[in-house]
């Protein structure tokens, strides 16, 4: 009967443990989906800061775009890419529609001045949809 008595406790302490394995269990789980959590914001996050790379990149590329076409131009010309004359002109015009097809929202402005050593500041602005209005400016000179 001795014996009997001693089993007794030693089940009952078994009991006490049981789901102690399920309850870990659930904890590691819990660790693994805020580490997967962690993990899919961290990579929206880079996906955000990469897309604005890429679009300020493309917007000074575009930049040096019609820096590039107002030097091959023809001295009598530059005046054409300002304002509403830019329309009219082909190189400015394929610029602008090449602007408004590579950025989101993306529109461009040109300002020539002559009479300041011919200088040209060329503005970009562009709109990312979390992150508002952005705006790119280059200034520089085309004299010959």
């Amino acid at each position: 009967m001795h014996r009997l008595e001693a089993r007794v406790p030693a089940r009952q302490g078994v009991r006490r443990q049981q789901g102690v394995a399920l309850i870990e269990a659930l904890i590691g789980f819990l660790i693994f989906a805020v580490g997967v959590l962690g993990l899919v914001g961290l990579q929206a996050s880079m996906t955000k800061a990469q897309t604005g790379a890429k679009v300020r990149a493309d917007a000074a590329l575009l930049a040096n775009e019609v820096l590039g076409h107002m030097w091959a131009d023809s001295q009598a010309n530059l005046g054409q890419y300002v304002g509403a004359s830019c329309a009219a002109h082909a190189p400015c015009a394929d610029w602008q529609n090449k602007l408004k097809a590579t950025l989101p929202k993306g529109t461009g402005t040109v300002a020539y001045d002559p009479a300041n050593r011919d200088q040209v500041i060329v503005t970009i602005t562009w709109t990312l949809p979390e992150s508002g209005e952005h705006r790119y400016e280059m200034l520089s000179s085309v004299t010959r």
